[in-house]
């Protein structure tokens, strides 16, 4: 079962790029989206209606803004869309879908802010999470989507430069070592452990030629579910938004 992320940065906007093609390529059984910034209402109907897929939506109450969206081929036994924070909620920022072997939840967490003005925030919405997930003891959980935070040096390309602003602080590196704590683990890492693997650049600067880059797209999954891992990737070719795509494949 292959599994991909992406923060597409505006579904209409990779749609006009080429995402379908990229999609029939990818072979993926289930595709989660971030930044979708579309109602499903506002979506062309190739996009909603894909031969072979089920489609799922979580959107934001302002249009154009958020929101995430899963592909799979597999209908799930139940779909969820809220974390029980009433912000977070209203921003369309989750998706949960729970199928007979796994349940997969597809986030996208927010930014912070550049000048940090959303931080508190974006600390309570992992707290929410985390007591969330307490509800999931011994269930076969991943964990897919736009983390917003890069958790160790090796995950960007100037760490000293950055230790101090948003994405790196302190306090989101440690929410992502709760994450592990808790029994989580991230598949890129479990295969890879080189530098220069990043998912999302700054547009401008020639940042993604010269990949000064960071990871903050991830696949996360529970232990129990560690041995069904068969691979992880990066794919920093497919440059239809400022991220790229991740994926992880497992064993059924």
């Amino acid at each position: 079962m292959k599994i991909i992320s992406w923060n597409v940065n505006g579904l209409r906007a990779v749609y006009k790029k080429g995402f379908l093609n990229w999609l029939a390529e990818s072979e993926a059984d289930i595709i989660c989206l971030q930044e979708t910034k579309a109602h499903e209402d506002q979506l062309p109907f190739d996009l909603t209606t894909l031969t072979g897929y089920h489609t799922y939506f979580s959107s934001a109450e302002k249009k154009g803004y958020s929101g995430v969206g899963i592909y799979s081929r597999t209908e799930p036994a139940n779909v969820k869309r809220e974390l029980g924070l009433e912000r977070f909620d209203s921003e369309g920022r989750l998706l949960q879908l729970e199928y007979d072997d796994f349940t997969l939840l597809n986030l996208y967490i927010p930014h912070g802010g550049r000048g940090k003005e959303n931080l508190a925030y974006k600390l309570s919405v992992y707290d929410a999470l985390f007591s969330y997930l307490n509800g999931f003891k011994e269930k076969n959980i991943v964990l897919a989507g736009d983390f917003n935070i890069a958790h160790k040096e090796i995950d960007l390309a100037h760490p000293k430069e950055n230790k101090n602003n948003i994405m790196f602080t302190k306090g989101e590196r440690k929410k992502i070592d709760k994450l592990i704590s808790l029994g989580f683990v991230d598949s890129f890492r479990k295969f890879n452990q080189e530098g220069g693997n990043y998912t999302w650049w700054y547009y401008g600067h020639d940042a993604r030629q010269k990949n000064f880059g960071w990871r903050i797209d991830y696949i996360f999954t529970s232990k129990s579910l560690e041995t069904n891992l068969q691979s992880a990737a990066i794919y920093p070719e497919v440059s239809l938004s400022d991220h790229c795509p991740v994926e992880a494949t497992f064993a059924t």
